[in-house]
């Protein structure tokens, strides 16, 4: 019997960890404060670990923890320290890049399986059996493949006892699998050591030498080159064929985004993924309620064009905004809001939840923690509303 297609989510925090479980993923992966290409993730200490995994396995869902740094050889006694740390907690894959960190875990003998990160680049059936015979049980590919390519490996990979993993929605780096350095040279920052600050992203004109201070758009564009500004992936029209060529995986770029972000991108990929019919405009319109910069279906078509680059803009868009989400806690017969952004007393919302979107309208007047009546409440209030909405869900106001 064929194993069922695992989703996986990112988070950055406990908090996010909950909400991707409430809202569909099979696994979730998280950084710990060291080791993790994510430094400013918010990330997990040990003692968040351990109930991270907890809170995991009593649902029935999976954890897995990246140390996909590329290690200097004085980090490598206290990597491993922790590496032992999270295999008694329970951890369930260890993701990583670096052929020594393999080298070093083997040795270890640990129960924790080790998964290969998309920072490896691998693009080739051949690698993937190479990962294999190092120890790995599952190898992430290369998000510079083809549709046609995975399949390819897919083929050649039946029998031999090794899981594939592709990235199926988020942020592109528009470095060869994330190997770059521009932030080292720009910001001192490394990359490759947690520490990205995305100057791909930032607005860039030409300057020839002996001209200083004349700027050259390259495009007829007041604003600027984009050049390396890559649109972010959503490969859902791609979700059936990856799963019946046998990829035991699809993985969800974010553990820098937050829980509207989680929830929003978990629900369309969780339907689509369940056989739910989900109409590709549907589908967009609700990935475009969350920040992003336009979506491409990147190389998965086979090639990249101009069409998968934002040249008229830096910036992010939306098409809305949260404004306040629920929480687990109940007060008396009402549910606990965290507000987000300013509401108004009877203002209509969008709704989402884990069953689906619909609207929702603010009750007229507003109720305060304290039991007061108000007509507005703003970032960081706390209000009661209807007993009947349910926890993690997202309120937000729609622009279009």
């Amino acid at each position: 019997m064929a194993l069922k297609t695992e989703l996986l989510a990112p988070a950055g925090n406990l908090e996010r960890l909950k909400w991707a479980v409430v809202y569909g993923a099979d696994a979730v992966y998280f950084g710990i404060t060291d080791f993790s290409l994510r430094s400013f993730a918010g990330n997990f200490t040990l003692d968040d670990a351990r109930l991270g995994l907890d809170y995991l396995h009593q649902n029935g869902r999976k954890g897995y923890v990246t140390l996909n740094i590329y290690p200097f050889s004085n980090e490598y006694d206290e990597l491993m320290r922790t590496a032992a740390e999270l295999d008694e907690m329970g951890a369930d894959a260890f993701i990583v890049s670096d052929l020594g960190v393999m080298r070093a875990l083997r040795q270890l003998n640990l129960k924790t399986p080790i998964h290969v990160s998309t920072q490896a680049n691998t693009t080739s059936w051949q690698a993937v059996l190479a990962y294999r015979d190092l120890g790995a049980k599952r190898v992430n590919l290369a998000r510079e493949l083809s549709m046609e390519q995975i399949k390819e490996i897919q083929r050649n990979l039946e029998g031999e006892q090794v899981e594939t993993e592709v990235f199926i929605h988020g942020s592109v780096c528009f470095s060869y699998s994330g190997r770059c350095a521009i932030s080292d040279y720009l910001t001192g920052r490394m990359a490759n050591r947690g520490e990205c600050t995305q100057p791909c992203r930032w607005n860039y004109t030409l300057m020839e030498e002996k001209r200083p201070g004349q700027h050259f758009p390259v495009f007829e564009d007041e604003r600027g080159l984009y050049l390396f500004n890559s649109r972010d992936l959503a490969l859902f029209p791609f979700v059936p064929d990856l799963v019946n060529c046998g990829v035991a995986s699809l993985k969800i770029e974010g553990r820098m985004k937050n829980v509207h972000y989680l929830a929003a991108v978990l629900s369309v990929y969780r339907a689509v993924l369940d056989g739910k019919a989900m109409p590709e405009e549907i589908a967009y319109k609700m990935l475009g309620r969350v920040s992003n910069r336009g979506y491409t279906f990147g190389f998965m078509k086979g090639r990249i064009t101009p069409d998968d680059y934002e040249t008229s803009t830096h910036k992010y868009q939306s098409t809305s905004v949260m404004v306040a989400s629920t929480t687990e806690q109940m007060h008396g017969e009402q549910r606990v809001c965290r507000v987000k952004n300013t509401i108004q007393a009877g203002e209509q919302l969008e709704l989402l939840t884990p069953n689906g979107v619909s609207s929702y309208t603010l009750p007229n007047p507003l109720v305060s923690l304290e039991g007061e009546s108000i007509d507005h409440a703003n970032n960081q209030d706390v209000i009661l509303l209807n007993n009947d909405l349910p926890p993690y869900a997202v309120l937000r106001r729609v622009y279009s």
